[in-house]
C-alpha cells in the first residue's frame, strides 16, 4: 500500500501509475464515465455511492486517511444520455477524424490541431459537420482561404455528421486500466 507521504506531497496522492482516477457506475453496474478523485470523494462523502473497489493509495486531511476509491457505484439510476444527436464542437470534430489532419494524413495532438472549413466561412461555408475537419496548423495555413480543389489539397474523406462518437474515457487498452475495472468493460486484447 501507498501512502500520500511516499508519493507527490503537492497533491497528496500517488500520481506515477494512474490512480488518481475513478471508475463511476450505475446502479445496474453499468460504467458511467471516469472521475477524477476529487468528484469521487465529494461523491462518497455525499453519500451518493457505494465504494465497490479501492486503490491501494490513500489520502489524508489533517486528522483523518482515506483509501482511494477505485470503483464506485451509484446508489440511485441515472439515466444515460441520449447518444442520438452528436454535439459539433471542436473535440467532436477532433474524435470523428481521429486526431488526423484530413489534409496531410499525419496524427497531431491536440494543441497541434486546428479546424478548417472545406469551403472557406468568407465564401459562406457553413460551421457545420459537412463543411469543418481537422488539419494540423501547416495544412490550414497552406490551404488558407481556398477550397481543397483550388488549394490543390484534396481532402483524406468526405466529412459527414456521425451517427455516435466513442467517448475518449472508455476507449481503453489492455494494461492501461487498473485490473479493478477490467470486470466491468468488453476490453478486447490486441
Amino acid at each position: 500500500m501507498l501512502d500520500a507521504a511516499d508519493t507527490d506531497d503537492h497533491i497528496g496522492i500517488e500520481t506515477v501509475r494512474g490512480f488518481t482516477r475513478s471508475l463511476l457506475l450505475n446502479v445496474s453496474y453499468e460504467p458511467m464515465k471516469i472521475i477524477n478523485w476529487q468528484k469521487a470523494v465529494i461523491l462518497w462523502f455525499q453519500g451518493k455511492v457505494e465504494i465497490i473497489e479501492y486503490h491501494d493509495v490513500y489520502i489524508r486531511s489533517v486528522r483523518m486517511s482515506f483509501q482511494l476509491p477505485s470503483v464506485m457505484r451509484l446508489k440511485t439510476y441515472v439515466r444515460p444520455r441520449s447518444q442520438t444527436h452528436v454535439r459539433f464542437c471542436r473535440e467532436n470534430v477532433y474524435i470523428r477524424d481521429n486526431f488526423t489532419c484530413q489534409y496531410c494524413g499525419k496524427s497531431h495532438p491536440n494543441r497541434q490541431l486546428t479546424l478548417d472549413h472545406v469551403v472557406p466561412a468568407s465564401l459562406n461555408g457553413p460551421k457545420s459537420w459537412t463543411n469543418v475537419v481537422t488539419a494540423c496548423r501547416n495544412c490550414n495555413q497552406k490551404k488558407a482561404n481556398r477550397t481543397p480543389q483550388s488549394a490543390k489539397m484534396p481532402l483524406m474523406k468526405e466529412p459527414r455528421m456521425p451517427n455516435w462518437l466513442p467517448s475518449a474515457e472508455f476507449e481503453l487498452a489492455l494494461g492501461k486500466v487498473p485490473n479493478t475495472w477490467l470486470q466491468y468493460f468488453p476490453v478486447k486484447a490486441g
